[in-house]
């Protein structure tokens, strides 16, 4: 691979676009001796392209630069659904030759518009993924990963997703020792463990109901204790056949999953404020013991309590060996 270009148009997000040019606009390092490219920014219009962030940017290249590259990124814009029919063209047309194409961040609305995404995984911030597969049912939308590559086609996450699609890239054409000396000189991980889950907060307390609410906060706070179905039930002063088909009807999902859900989120801002023990949060959220809070977080995060707690925490750990590592 020899060229690369990146697409920008007015509303330009500058974090997207920067976070492609650390990987491939870098000029000649003699200390690691890295592929150099010959790198384009490209725009429908050569001028002067409106900005995001205070300033403005001003770009020579058309479209017609775009002919050649082996890599062609889309970045993305803050009006992301107003879709230029040059651009949308562009991206057929690059695809339809074969070269490499990846869309960043809500930039992977345009590869949906323009009709490549049907019928393959792709992904897109986690704010979106939502109206995204909303939008494109054909899409097999990913909520849950930092970038999907499908044959020629890559769509990556949010931000700073940007920067670990585009390794996965270099490490995919020149293999892991480049991917990780081009890592070591943004000052990033070479690969990160997990995917968006991680990133996505869960708030406490949010699921709306009728007459299951004083229900549902009494729940939230004896989340450490044994909750059966028989026991909310109860609680509730229900059957348990008539309080699982009311769980069901006002909350849209079941208790034992209600249940989960509210356990990984209490287990979330424990990790990330106190100093407990991962076997000791375990306890106070109703997991019982590490190895099951493991086994849920990793499911619905797609990462570790430990590495989530490495990633967010806002105190100081003290110096000991947690029991879930």
């Amino acid at each position: 691979m020899k060229t690369v270009a990146v697409v920008v148009q007015d509303g330009a997000e500058p974090f997207g676009l920067g976070s492609i040019c650390e990987v491939w606009a870098e000029p000649y390092h003699p200390e690691d001796d890295n592929p150099v490219f010959d790198f384009r920014v490209c725009t429908p219009r050569p001028g002067r392209v409106r900005g995001r962030a205070g300033f403005d940017l001003h770009v020579e290249h058309g479209l017609d630069a775009i002919a050649d590259a082996d890599l062609v990124c889309f970045s993305p814009k803050h009006e992301y659904l107003d879709f230029d029919p040059l651009v949308l063209e562009a991206a057929r047309e690059t695809y339809e030759r074969g070269a490499l194409v990846y869309a960043h961040c809500s930039a992977a609305f345009l590869l949906a518009e323009a009709g490549l995404l049907d019928g393959r995984e792709c992904t897109t911030h986690w704010r979106y993924t939502d109206r995204m597969a909303r939008m494109y049912p054909q899409a097999i939308v990913r909520p849950d990963v930092l970038y999907v590559q499908e044959g020629n086609i890559m769509t990556g996450a949010g931000s700073a997703a940007g920067i670990d699609a585009s390794l996965h890239l270099m490490r995919q054409m020149y293999g892991a020792k480049v991917a990780t000396t081009t890592a070591r000189r943004i000052v990033v991980a070479p690969h990160r463990d997990g995917g968006q889950a991680q990133f996505i907060r869960t708030p406490m307390g949010q699921t709306e109901a009728d007459t299951l609410a004083p229900l549902l906060a009494w729940a939230s706070d004896h989340l450490d204790e044994p909750l059966s179905v028989e026991k909310l039930a109860a609680q509730a002063h229900m059957s348990p056949r008539t309080f699982a088909r009311r769980f069901r009807d006002e909350t849209g999902t079941t208790p034992l999953q209600w249940l989960t859900s509210q356990r990984l989120a209490h287990a979330e801002e424990l990790l990330e404020n106190s100093s407990l023990s991962v076997e000791q949060i375990a306890s106070r959220v109703g997991f019982g013991n590490a190895a099951t809070l493991r086994h849920h977080f990793s499911i619905a995060r797609g990462t570790t309590p430990q590495q989530y707690r490495k990633t967010f925490t806002c105190v100081d750990e003290p110096d000991r060996v947690d029991e879930a590592v």
